[in-house]
Parts: C-alpha cells; sequence; structure tokens
C-alpha cells in the first residue's frame, strides 16, 4: 500500500502524540515536528506508511533519549492480556467453532495500537472484546472475511509464518496458534517478531513473556519498521517468507507493508484509518480476514485471461 497524501497530516499527529507518551519536554517536542517536516519532502509516496513511520520514530527516540519509549506500555500490555487469557480460552473452548472463534479474538486483539491511537485505553477495549455484546465479527463484512480460503490453506500447510504485530496481541495470537495447533498437530509454526523497539511492536521478550514459545518458533525479521518492509527484513527471514506453506500477518502495518506481495498471504486486522479503509475496501473498525493472492498469480490470472 502506497502513503497517501492524507497519512502526512498522521504521521504529525502520530509524531506530537509519541513525543509526548515518550516524555519529550514541549521544547523538543517542537524539534520534533521540526525534523519531522524537514524529511518528509524528500520521502517519496510510493513507500508503504511503516517505511515512513519508522523514520519519524527514530526522531522521536533521539530526542527523548528512551531506546524503547513504550515498554512500560508494552509491559502493561502484556500483562493485561494474559490477565484474561482463562476467559478468553474459555470462549473458544466454548464456541460451536472453535477455530473461527479463535481466528475472531486473535483479529479483535489487533485494537491494542499505539501507533494508530496513542490513547488507547487497554483495560476498557479488552473489555468490550470480551463483551458477547461486541462479538459479531463475522457477520460485519463477510466478504472480508474468509474464512474457508483460510481453513483450506490451513489443510494443506506443513509450514506456517505467523508475523507478529503489538506486544499484548501476542496473547490472542498464541490463542489461535494454539487452535492451529489442536487441529493440525503436525504442523510447524514460525512467530516472526521486529528486530528492535519501535513503538509497541511485539519483540521476541514480548512473545516469550506471553508463551508464545511454548507453542511456536519465535525469530526476529530483522526489521524495525512497524510493519514488514521486506526491504528491510533479514535474508534470513526473507527466505523463510518465500518458502513458507501459508503466511498470516497480524495487524494494520503488516497490510500496509504486504499488501502487494508476490506472494500469497491471509491479512487479520482491524481497519482503524480511513486509508487503510479505503484501500481495502472496507470501513473503519472493520474485522477482516483478507486473503490475497499475491502479485504474482494476480498476474498471472490476468494473463490467462488475455491467451
Amino acid at each position: 500500500m502506497k502513503t497517501y497524501l492524507d497519512c502526512i497530516a498522521c504521521f504529525f499527529k502520530q509524531a506530537l502524540e509519541g513525543a509526548r507518551l515518550a516524555g519529550v519536554d514541549e521544547k523538543n517536542q517542537k524539534k520534533i515536528l521540526d525534523e519531522v517536516a524537514r524529511e518528509l519532502p524528500d520521502i517519496s509516496i510510493h513507500c508503504s506508511p511503516p517505511e515512513i513511520a519508522r523514520g519519524i520514530y527514530r526522531i522521536i527516540e533521539k530526542y527523548s533519549g528512551l531506546a524503547d519509549p513504550y515498554l512500560f506500555i508494552k509491559k502493561k500490555s502484556n500483562k493485561l492480556a494474559l490477565s484474561i487469557y482463562d476467559r478468553l480460552k474459555e470462549k473458544v473452548s466454548n464456541a460451536d467453532n472453535s477455530l473461527m472463534m479463535a481466528v475472531e479474538l486473535a483479529i479483535a486483539g489487533n485494537i491494542i495500537d499505539y501507533g494508530v491511537k496513542n490513547t488507547l485505553n487497554v483495560e476498557d477495549e479488552l473489555e468490550k472484546i470480551l463483551d458477547e455484546e461486541n462479538q459479531n465479527i463475522k457477520s460485519q463484512l463477510d466478504s472480508q472475511f474468509n474464512f474457508m480460503d483460510f481453513e483450506d490453506s490451513l489443510k494443506e500447510a506443513s509450514n506456517i509464518l505467523y508475523l507478529a504485530d503489538n506486544a499484548g496481541e501476542t496473547v490472542f495470537d498464541r490463542l489461535l496458534i494454539e487452535e492451529i495447533k489442536k487441529a493440525y498437530e503436525k504442523v510447524h509454526i514460525i512467530y516472526a517478531v521486529k528486530e528492535k523497539p519501535i513503538i509497541n511492536d511485539a519483540l521476541k521478550e514480548d512473545a516469550i513473556e506471553c508463551k508464545i514459545d511454548s507453542v511456536a518458533e519465535i525469530i526476529s525479521s530483522g526489521s524495525d519498521a512497524p510493519g514488514t518492509v521486506l526491504s528491510l527484513c533479514s535474508e534470513s527471514f526473507i527466505n523463510i517468507f518465500n518458502s513458507a506453506d501459508m503466511v498470516i500477518s497480524k495487524g494494520q502495518g503488516n497490510y500496509e507493508a504486504l499488501s502487494n506481495a508476490s506472494r500469497p498471504v491471509f491479512f487479520l486486522f482491524m481497519a482503524k484509518c480511513p486509508m487503510v479503509a479505503r484501500h481495502a475496501r472496507c470501513n473503519i473498525r472493520d474485522i477482516i480476514l483478507k486473503y490475497s493472492p499475491g502479485r504474482e498469480e494476480r498476474n498471472g490470472a490476468a494473463l490467462s485471461k488475455l491467451t
């Protein structure tokens, strides 16, 4: 997904709110905004939003003097999500279709995103997820909830690459991975986190704290962007990305970075901004399980129609 002109105003908002959240004083908040203003004219709108956001948060890091400004928030999100794990697990166990419920909850967990909404009240949002009246996910937009394709791909997959998004959300990912392993015992799942701190994205220590290591192999993508920007990832990760039987991509940032990927990808995310909703052809706050066949497959289908 390219960067739209509307995204530029959002970058400034993220810079200001991120600086305040990191405890930067007003004088240096102004310096951060000035530096962002100097950087943006040299950035192509053909870059994905996570590529640009990466630079903005590095500016915040420079002025805050903190290598991980969101560390406290990540720890809080992990603790809160772990505290409701048993209740989430019960919802999955009691569901008519436990795998579908695990998918729905995994996507609902994507609400934990400080990059989009720095004022997020995690406690309130997690309670909403647990509220039965707020769980009507799959019927919101059936054309954007490709569960049958997802299930069919699981049946054929021997190895799955699962791209993590935010801390705290990793608990919801664990629920889904547990259900996948329950249904398909022999499948090998690799869980990819960020290499370095960026906003509240999950790192290896977050995944371990949320016990992902009990159900999947944890690796780093090699990137420190708030999305899986392949040009910034390690060669070893790229090899896994290309060779995996199935890729499950969590979060809006990963959608922005990989929506035009050459290989098939299943995107699980909540649409949280107008530009992403426009690109995904959905409404804001829609819950999305979207199958993308990949650029090569799309191009092949187009060619077949011409021959």
